[in-house]
């Protein structure tokens, strides 16, 4: 009889335990927050979200539009989601007479840090619009992954750069090897958060970034390298393999365009062409600056004369500060901070000379 008693009040508290487990799951879940992911068809224009665990959809339309603007905190105008659908690649990006150019790379999601330092370079006010005028914002890639605010910054870069228009300055969004990899299904690195989002709307999360959605699509249209001045900005770097086989950017931009962004792996990995641009020493990958002990200074100037430019600056491998090798020749701007729960620092061109800037506002000439 009292081993029956026992075994009553065991299983009872067992079952009170996985109660109260399953009780406190169903009142305090992790909370997910994520969205817009807004998708063009023939007809209308939807919007998705995740709001507190649930899925959320509508349609948008001008009339609604402002609503939808002001719960998402979105820079961009109505007229800005119709338009994404009829972009276009310039795969030559060459600008010139620009006396001020701000220079980030490696974002990872952390909004607050890309922000604050936005802020504090003079880029944008505290309401987060566009201040800087004529100046140049150049991103130099992977906003994606790791950290769990990616989509927060996309849409303000899409609509900052909209507002950068307006007053007759640019936002540059320069593709790395983390916006080919989501775009090419590799989710290796992803943030588990959008995992979840991919349960709760029963969607694989590249497809959120699919050519029918405002920011797949604007994505797609992105460069892996531009000039301005005399500085390329490129997310990995340009080896010498490259200058060897006479790549010239506006070549490499239309083949990352038209063949490898958006494509799967597996498929890119059976064109040699395209393998080796999409590998450690292509563009996108490249390390070699600060990695490799026999590069010198001759292959430097070998590639810096090839593409008739004086100064590379890179992200992708990560340096303790901005890093400036052969008198500013090559400038590593990928700091690390923004992975370590500091805030990095960004690179900051004026009239010539370069500065390393800093979240206070200070600055040091390089």
């Amino acid at each position: 009889m009292l081993r029956r008693v026992t075994y009553v009040i065991i299983s009872f508290l067992i079952s009170l335990s996985s109660y109260a487990v399953c009780y406190s799951y169903t009142l305090k879940p992790d909370s997910v927050n994520d969205g817009p992911y807004i998708f063009n068809s023939k007809n209308s224009i939807t919007v998705k979200w995740i709001e507190n665990n649930r899925a959320q959809r509508d349609n948008i339309d001008q009339e609604n539009y402002p609503g939808i603007k002001r719960k998402f905190n979105l820079l961009n105008e109505y007229n800005d989601l119709t338009d994404a659908q009829f972009l276009k690649p310039d795969h030559l990006q060459s600008y010139t007479g620009i006396d001020s150019i701000s220079i980030l790379s490696d974002i990872h999601g952390q909004y607050d840090f890309y922000i604050g330092l936005l802020k504090s370079t003079g880029i944008i006010d505290n309401n987060l619009n566009w201040k800087y005028g004529k100046g140049h914002l150049v991103v130099l890639g992977d906003v994606f992954d790791r950290g769990d605010r990616v989509t927060e910054v996309l849409w303000h870069l899409f609509g900052l750069e909209k507002q950068a228009e307006k007053a007759g300055g640019m936002v540059h969004m320069v593709l790395g090897n983390h916006e080919i990899m989501v775009l090419s299904k590799d989710l290796k690195y992803t943030n588990d958060k959008y995992l979840k989002y991919e349960k709760l709307f029963n969607v694989e999360y590249f497809d959120l970034y699919s050519e029918s959605s405002v920011l797949g699509k604007w994505l797609r249209v992105k460069p892996v390298i531009i000039s301005i001045n005399d500085v390329m900005f490129v997310h990995g770097g340009i080896s010498i393999d490259i200058v060897h086989k006479n790549m010239k950017i506006e070549q490499i931009n239309r083949i990352f365009s038209e063949k490898i962004v958006g494509e799967e792996m597996k498929k890119i990995n059976e064109d040699e062409d395209l393998k080796f641009l999409d590998n450690s020493n292509g563009p996108v990958w490249y390390r070699g600056y600060f990695n490799d002990s026999k590069f010198c200074e001759s292959k430097v100037d070998s590639i810096l004369n090839f593409y008739s430019m004086k100064h590379i600056v890179v992200g992708h491998t990560e340096c303790e500060t901005i890093n400036s090798l052969f008198g500013n020749k090559i400038l590593g701007i990928d700091t690390g901070g923004i992975m370590d729960d500091h805030p990095g620092e960004i690179l900051i061109y004026n009239k010539g000379s370069f500065y390393r800037g800093f979240i206070t506002g200070k600055r040091i000439k390089l």
